[in-house]
């Protein structure tokens, strides 16, 4: 009886052990780097050029797909999330700086009378402008953490919260959504595809500056052509130092800015 009660017993449907969809993460993360640079410094470089945005669509499904594979294989989510979150408090002065995201709160103290108490103070209140795309990612790793260890309790408190504070979330809760749809489906392709290609075609249509056929849609609908980066199978063998993959975020932003300052 015993034997049969194993045998009628049904599999937690929300910790996927295998991903079939592209498995040559370094090519993915190679691009996703690029079209970041692309978009940043299309945004404070070069603005007179639309499409260096319309590239850095591409970056943040890739990345978004890269925490759920992550996820899959990794031992200890926990650990990943560590490492995005202290990248996330070092960045984050480079990120408000660099991307004009400073308030007058942050420059309250000079730095040539009082340098630790403005050098807090520039910190602290960097975080109130909008924190940067760490965070989104950060709390992309506790949903699917939670969800893969059935902590419910954890997940639904967290998405509550994700939806409080949505509007200071870089991508708000649509961001969050489609990493959680790349990792419930990253097992079922056919599955996957369609479904995550209406999630991001809504996403992308309705006021925008762009029309097709009668259908107004904005930048954000860029981020389809990242689709078959993730879909489609490659073999490039590209391999990214982990260090090489977590220092471009802080040194191009601190590129962009020097670039801004000192160039431009």
């Amino acid at each position: 009886m015993a034997g049969n009660r194993r045998g009628l017993s049904i599999s937690w449907p929300f910790a996927p052990t295998t991903v079939r969809l592209n498995g040559d993460t370094g090519l993915l993360k190679l691009v996703a780097m690029l079209a970041m640079f692309c978009d940043h410094a299309g945004k404070m470089l070069f603005p007179q050029y639309p499409i260096m945005r319309i590239i850095g669509r591409l970056a943040f499904p890739i990345y978004a797909y890269c925490i759920a594979v992550g996820c899959v294989y990794t031992r200890n989510p926990l650990n990943y999330l560590k490492r995005i979150l202290l990248l996330a408090l070092v960045s984050q002065p480079f990120y408000a700086v660099s991307l004009a995201h400073t308030n007058s709160k942050m420059f309250a103290y000079s730095f040539a009378e009082q340098p630790l108490l403005a050098a807090r103070n520039f910190y602290l209140y960097s975080w109130t402008s909008k924190p940067s795309i760490l965070c989104t990612l950060a709390v992309g790793i506790i949903l699917i953490w939670a969800l893969r260890n059935k902590q419910m309790v954890v997940f639904l408190s967290a998405l509550l919260l994700c939806w409080m504070v949505r509007s200071k979330l870089d991508y708000g809760m649509k961001g969050v959504m489609l990493m959680l749809l790349f990792y419930i489906f990253c097992s079922h392709r056919w599955l996957s595809l369609p479904v995550v290609l209406a999630f991001m075609l809504w996403w992308g249509i309705g006021s925008g500056s762009y029309s097709l056929f009668g259908v107004d849609f904005g930048t954000q609908a860029f981020a389809i052509f990242a689709l078959p980066l993730i879909y489609v199978h490659t073999n490039t063998g590209v391999r990214l130092p982990k260090w090489m993959f977590y220092l471009f975020y802080p040194a191009h932003l601190a590129l962009i800015y020097a670039l801004n300052t000192f160039v431009m």
